[in-house]
Formats: structure tokens, sequence, C-alpha cells
């Protein structure tokens, strides 16, 4: 249900690397009329081994929220294990060092997808990027093989650069074809050409205390937050920088937070989550080298403190 960025890349054909002059002028630049286009879907960091463990044998998560273990194929026959908290729009997708294969699998390693709620908004995500100054961007198709062999049309991605220290996002347009597999488990439009977040993610959240991710904060390479950036301002975030060069990107009721740190530095650092129901005593959970507060009210927040 996620792909990670090495997936990804290794299979991108044609597209360029953005240049600090692109970088530049996207950075001044606002997307063209303002409107959001692409909303927060998931994301996904490497933890240490002890946390990740943890997490994928930990009983109260699956109490906490829809979680799942599961393995998926993508193109060209890989294949990624994602330890998984599932909401009604949004998620998030946990790793373990060496999990993914090379510089993906390292402590620190992360990614995110932003995908778009109406079918073509992608393309209109894609002429304001080359109106932001990334005038190449790398277009990608991805497929899901659901254990036939016969992959499946999944979704196409558009990411600002085929280069990356760690961290990589990616703006991202479900496919119909995929919606009319009913091995996706997907559920009906609600308006036409719904390519959505909720219409891909089953109800099951209801079940669970966890009902979505509001928030989530990341500690990333100076390159790849100034690739990062030009792809929320095309989708129409609203951003505001903050002490230390770092970015806070604001819409579609998630806060997206970009610590710009050394490579040593990066990784996943805090989620935040919306709750189906008030909590009136907050619980903690210590799960590895992580700290789940639940509650009091209507939230949690999950803070990430392990290392390689």
């Amino acid at each position: 249900m996620i792909v990670a960025v090495s997936v990804i890349l290794a299979g991108a054909v044609g597209g360029g690397v953005a240049t600090a002059e692109d970088r530049s002028r996207a950075e001044d630049a606002r997307p063209q009329g303002g409107r959001q286009t692409l909303y927060y879907n998931h994301a996904y960091g490497v933890l240490d081994r002890e946390t990740a463990d943890a997490i994928e044998h930990s009983e109260y998560l699956r109490e906490f929220a829809n979680f799942q273990v599961r393995t998926t194929t993508g193109s060209d026959g890989r294949t990624w294990t994602g330890r998984y908290l599932l909401g009604r729009e949004t998620y998030l997708e946990l790793f373990g060092v060496g999990d993914l294969p090379g510089q993906d699998g390292e402590f620190g390693a992360g990614g995110m997808g932003v995908s778009v709620e109406r079918d073509g908004r992608l393309a209109q995500v894609i002429d304001r990027l080359r109106d932001l100054g990334i005038t190449d961007p790398v277009e990608y198709k991805q497929t899901r093989d659901f254990g036939d062999g016969v992959p499946v049309p999944w979704f196409d991605a558009v990411f600002t650069t085929g280069e990356y220290d760690a961290f990589g996002a990616w703006g991202m347009e479900y496919r119909p074809e995929y919606f009319a597999d009913p091995r996706g488990k997907t559920e009906p439009p609600n308006y036409p050409g719904d390519v959505g977040r909720e219409r891909y993610l089953n109800d099951d959240y209801r079940d669970h205390l966890m009902r979505d991710i509001t928030s989530v904060r990341l500690g990333v390479t100076a390159r790849d937050l100034a690739n990062t950036v030009p792809l929320l301002r095309a989708g129409g975030f609203k951003l505001r920088s903050t002490e230390g060069g770092g970015v806070v990107a604001r819409g579609g009721g998630t806060v997206l937070r970009f610590d710009a740190v050394p490579r040593a530095e990066a990784g996943l650092k805090q989620v935040g989550m919306s709750l189906n129901r008030p909590v009136k005593e907050p619980h903690e959970e210590r799960i590895g080298n992580s700290t789940l507060t639940v509650g009091p009210d209507a939230g949690a927040v999950w803070r990430f403190d392990g290392t390689a």
C-alpha cells in the first residue's frame, strides 16, 4: 500500500535533476491559483531494528489502529514488507533497518506521498512544477501484483528529481484500473472522477481508536528539502519557513514539518493522530525506542527517539 522511494526511482526513466537555480526559483514562487490539489497521503520512515520489531509485534497497536504487516509486490517484481497504521484517508508505514535495499534501508531514510482527489489533477501539478522551474520532472507509473504475476496499474507518480540523500516526496494519482479490481478492496466513488484517499482505504479504522494522521515531523537534509518544496508549492500547500532552514507545510487537515538537518540526524521524528472518540485519561505506550501518547481528548502523539 506504499511504494518506497527506491522502488520508484530504480525504475524511473527520463526526467532530470532539479538544479540549484530551479530550486531557487521554485522557493520564491507561488502555486498558480492558490488552490490545493495535492493532499498528504502517507509517509514512511526507516527505524532502528529494535523499534521496528517492537512495532510489528505490538498488541497495543493492533487495538489502537487498523494495523497491518504486509508484503507488497510492485514493478519489476520488487517487494517490500511494511508495518501500516491505516486511517480514514491517511496512513503511516514503518520499516526497520535493512528492510529495503541500499541507502533506502539505512536508519533515517524515508519518503512521503501526496495525492490528488480527482482524476486528471496530477497533470495540473506537473504543469505547475514546470511553471515553478522544474523543467524536467521525473514521471513514473507504478503497478501492483496481487500474487498471480499479472501487474495491475496502481498509480501515476511524479518526482521533482531523481537524486536524493535519504528522503523523497512524490505526487501521485490512483489509476481507475486499480479501483476496478476487486482485489484492491477499494470503495465506490463518492463523486465523478473520485480517485481520492478515502476511497482507496477501507473503513476498518472505525473499529479502532485511531482515525487519521494529522501531523508528521521529519528531519531531512537541505538538498532533500529543496527538492520537496516545489512539489508542495505545486500542490497548493501553504508553506512557512522555520528557524534553522526548515519548512512547515499546511493544508487539507495535515501539518507537515521538515527540519533541515545533517544526514546523520535525518529521519521520522514525530507523528500526530486524530482519534475516533475522546479519551479522558491519557495512555503512554513505550514501543521499542518510541513513545505513543494517546489522549487526553481526541488526539495522540507518537515520538521516535531511536538510533541506528
